[in-house]
């Protein structure tokens, strides 16, 4: 049940807005506070008075046990009118139950165990609250008499005074504690309001954002968590933008790309048609223009694969492990091998190396570098393909890559003035620097010794598997 009654008040605070929730608990914890001080409070002084009044009644008793035990009769010579002048009560209890009061007292103590205690073992003393005859309270103390045993004398005062002085601290102390809680919930609101502006901020600039799609980032003041939360949404704000500019480069480019191709294509399918019917066409050109139509199906092919893999610009391997770069290079060889035509030959030394990293990704990059090279080199032309320690090189003996090519040559579907006409998408080097950049590395692009056009991949990496467990550690 009460397991219940938590889960829904939690539900219920979670309904309402983070001010409020501030607000109430502020409030909350104020009250707690004043209650549990003022409980000390009263207590500890109510503990405090009696205290007093027992010392007070006990001294009293003391001095008044020896006549009243030399006059158990008449109670010592204590008349009425001496009672009321000194505000007290008296009796005497002998350990058989009998009591003696004053003569002439109309309001009697009502005697209890505690008293009969004392009487009965002659020794100690007992305080406690009691009530009258007339139902008024008392406090009562019981002290045994000397020279007699199994009497006591019992002594009280009426509480009326202590208990109003009581009644009206618990009233100051609710006045106070009400006005401190409504004080401290009207405090609790103007700081909840002052702090939490940067927030209502913040969540002001996320709601124009979600609904004008502005990026535009917002103010930051100050050097607290929410400026932290503020400089954060920033850089999310330009992570995105930048996403969203290189979205929209790559559709344009796309779209630019396959203008050409998709023109062409059309021109051959109605020269097909027209065809059909009118047999305009010789049987040469017409497997000409089939083999264009198949020719720009492949184009269209790799390029749509070459675009899939640019979409996933800026990602990271989800499962990064391990990996052997001689066994890539050995698998992506394998494939530009069986690509080659007859008489390119591979020269090839590979030294080790140890990476983390994807190895489809490296193995798709190496094979278009090596495709690349294969597709520059002269019929009988050699590519040469080293690794050593943690630099990779791809070199060919084709014409090389003229000077003024050099700095866009890793740039989305870009083409050398002598690759115009040659086959490809313009996006496979594109796809070999992205991956290298992903994987930690780099990548360049120059002269080889041989005249041809050579490619330097650096990659983060150890000769043996375990330093690279050493270098990929992490430290705590």
């Amino acid at each position: 049940m009460l397991q219940a009654w938590r889960i829904r008040l939690r539900e219920k605070l979670r309904s309402f807005p983070l001010q409020r929730r501030v607000a109430l608990l502020t409030s909350f914890a104020v009250a707690v506070a004043v209650a549990v001080t003022g409980m000390a409070g009263y207590f500890t002084l109510r503990l405090a008075l009696y205290r007093s009044l027992d010392s007070e009644l006990t001294e009293v008793a003391e001095a008044l046990a020896s006549p009243v035990a030399r006059n158990i009769r008449n109670i010592g010579g204590l008349t009425e009118f001496t009672l009321e002048a000194g505000n007290f009560s008296v009796a005497v209890v002998r350990a058989d139950g009998q009591v003696f009061f004053v003569q002439g007292e109309q309001v009697h103590l009502e005697v209890g165990d505690e008293e009969l205690a004392v009487a009965r073992l002659h020794n100690g003393v007992s305080a406690r609250s009691g009530v009258a005859t007339d139902g008024r309270p008392y406090r009562m103390v019981a002290v045994p008499l000397e020279g007699l045993d199994n009497y006591a004398l019992v002594l009280g005062r009426p509480l009326n005074v202590t208990n109003d002085t009581l009644s009206s601290l618990w009233i100051v102390l609710l006045l106070f504690g009400a006005t401190s809680v409504v004080l401290a919930g009207a405090a609790g609101t103007a700081v909840a309001r002052s702090g939490l502006r940067p927030v209502r901020q913040l969540t002001a600039a996320v709601e124009y954002v979600a609904q004008t799609d502005d990026l535009t980032p917002i103010s930051v003041t100050g050097s607290g968590d929410v400026a932290r939360l503020a400089d954060s949404f920033n850089r999310m704000l330009s992570s995105l933008g930048s996403s969203r500019e290189r979205q929209q480069r790559l559709i344009a480019d796309a779209g630019h790309e396959l203008r050409t191709p998709l023109t062409s294509l059309r021109t051959n399918i109605e020269l097909l048609s027209l065809d059909a019917t009118s047999q305009m066409l010789s049987e040469t050109d017409r497997r000409e223009i089939f083999g264009d139509v198949n020719a720009q199906l492949a184009e269209f092919t790799s390029l749509i694969k070459d675009l899939v893999s640019l979409a996933r610009d800026d990602q990271v391997a989800a499962a990064p492990e391990p990996i052997d770069l001689r066994d890539v290079i050995t698998a992506a060889l394998e494939r530009a091998r069986r690509r080659a035509p007859k008489g390119v030959e591979f020269d090839v030394e590979l030294s080790p190396l140890y990476v983390m990293g994807e190895s489809d990704d490296l193995e798709r990059a190496i094979t278009n570098l090596l495709d690349n090279a294969v597709k520059w080199s002269p019929p009988d032309g050699v590519v040469r393909i080293y690794l050593e320690g943690d630099r990779f090189r791809v070199a060919d003996q084709g014409p090389g890559i003229a000077d003024a090519d050099l700095p866009h040559i890793f740039d989305r579907f870009y083409r050398a003035d002598t690759a115009r006409n040659t086959p490809g998408t313009g996006l496979g080097l594109s796809i070999v620097a992205q991956t290298v950049h992903r994987h930690g590395g780099w990548i360049t692009a120059g002269r080889s010794a041989q005249g041809g056009a050579e490619f330097t991949v650096q990659l983060p990496g150890a000769t043996t598997r375990e330093d690279l467990d050493e270098l990929t550690q992490p430290i705590f």
